[in-house]
């Protein structure tokens, strides 16, 4: 199985683990993540790793759709891959939530499925470079045409020469997104995905892939898992409780919070309103508490390992095609080379 290293988005200052991306490369890592929320981006870290690496695939895991046209998405993923020497850049998009989107960007949250679509269907012209770019989409139309508009739009075609085949992967967890995922996109980026229902989004993914006539081993599928190495599994699970606390409970609005309706999906449906209630009316504590070790244990890979090894096996036999490690250091991510059984460059 692929693995890959998630570094996620910064906190209050800017870190970019440079020998720990070495590391993974060198052991055999396939792909190395980041993200954005509202403070450090996703690509420029990328461009920063692309100069100290050689192979490691690059993605954004994911840049958030609002923050950019999809116009100016295709020119910074294709300039990144550019510099990175071609072919190791992949480009996760998805669409974030409304509080983001309208309150840190300023956009409309719209319909988000079928901006997902032109977005990903406009991106896909600009890489191409058939033609000058138009797209009548219902969300998101080449040229502007709309409110404001002068009338002087005028299609274009790229000035650099593009990967046409460049990998368009899309974060996702809802069944109609899911499907478009698999319909228009090269891979995914689940959002709560666990080895216990992988069956059900396995529906949506080939349903999706049939409609679009592709075939399941040309779709990547990229689980995630903390991974930590410790005798101590009950301690290490409550350290990962405050920030599933924050996103069911507060990371989004009450009635459109995408981390608890997951929640609710993987059958942890009283346990994610209970949280939601006690972070929303300031019970910070006491939602975190509320948190199941259940639910935290079903999305990591914790503990000694035996135990990690075992747990290992379920995400090997779920069907995804790669998993990103998350969290935990040099111990973990040779532990974890060696239960994927990938073949590192050279002796290190």
């Amino acid at each position: 199985m692929k693995l890959g290293l998630s570094l996620g988005y910064s906190g209050r200052d800017l870190r970019v683990p440079v020998e720990q991306v070495q590391l993974a490369e060198q052991l055999g890592y396939d792909s190395v993540w980041t993200a954005e929320a509202y403070g450090s981006d996703a690509i420029t870290p990328l461009a920063f790793l692309a100069a100290h690496t050689t192979r490691i695939r690059l993605g954004t895991g994911i840049i958030q759709l609002a923050a950019r046209t999809p116009a100016n998405a295709a020119m910074t993923m294709a300039t990144l891959d550019a510099l990175a020497g071609g072919n190791r850049v992949i480009c996760g998009v998805g669409v974030s939530g409304p509080q983001i989107v309208e309150g840190w960007y300023g956009q409309p949250w719209g319909k988000p499925y079928y901006r997902l679509r032109d977005y990903v269907t406009i991106m896909r012209k600009v890489l191409k470079r058939d033609a000058p770019v138009t797209h009548e989409g219902r969300e998101i139309a080449l040229p502007y045409t709309g409110e404001g508009a002068i009338g002087m739009g005028k299609p274009l075609k790229s000035i650099l020469h593009m990967n046409p085949n460049f990998p368009i992967w899309m974060g996702t967890g809802m069944e109609s997104t899911v499907k478009l995922t698999a319909r228009i996109a090269d891979g995914w980026l689940p959002l709560g995905l666990v080895p216990e229902n992988m069956a059900m989004y396995k529906t949506w993914i080939r349903e999706g892939l049939a409609q679009a006539g592709k075939r399941e081993e040309d779709f990547e599928i990229q689980g995630s898992a903390h991974v930590r190495l410790t005798d101590d599994v009950k301690a290490a699970l409550d350290e990962l409780k405050p920030g599933i606390a924050l996103y069911v409970g507060g990371m989004g609005h009450q009635n459109k919070n995408f981390h608890k309706e997951m929640m609710v999906r993987r059958g942890f449906a009283e346990a994610a309103e209970r949280i939601q209630e006690l972070y929303l009316n300031h019970y910070k504590d006491e939602a975190i508490a509320a948190v199941p070790d259940d639910f935290v244990d079903q999305g990591t890979l914790i503990g000694p390992k035996d135990r990690i090894k075992n747990r290992f096996r379920d995400w090997r036999n779920s069907g995804i095609t790669g998993l990103t490690v998350r969290g935990g250091g040099e111990p973990e991510l040779r532990f974890m080379a060696e239960c994927a059984e990938i073949r590192p460059l050279s002796s290190i």
